[in-house]
């Protein structure tokens, strides 16, 4: 069975030239695609705890267990569950 290729939706947006030059130097000095900054911008916006797009979820769990040593790992399990109740 073939599988179907997604369809990149292709956006325009009118923006102040100040404001265009900011966001091309910030993703120039961050070294990603304007659009790329445009996208991580908004993300950030309807999610600011950014918890959720976590790019390496190994490394993200390392250093919160490296934050927090003194806690087990029952602790931690249950610190867990937690949120996972207040964010549902």
């Amino acid at each position: 069975m073939e599988r179907s290729k997604l369809k990149k939706e292709t956006w325009t947006l009118n923006v102040d030239r100040r404001i265009k030059g900011a966001v091309i130097k910030e993703a120039q000095r961050l070294g990603v695609y304007p659009v790329q900054l445009i996208e991580s911008m908004v993300r950030e916006k309807f999610n600011p705890f950014g918890h959720t797009d976590v790019k390496d979820e190994t490394a993200y769990v390392r250093r919160l267990r490296d934050k927090d040593r003194h806690a087990n790992d029952k602790m931690f399990l249950d610190e867990i569950r937690r949120w996972e109740k207040i964010n549902s």
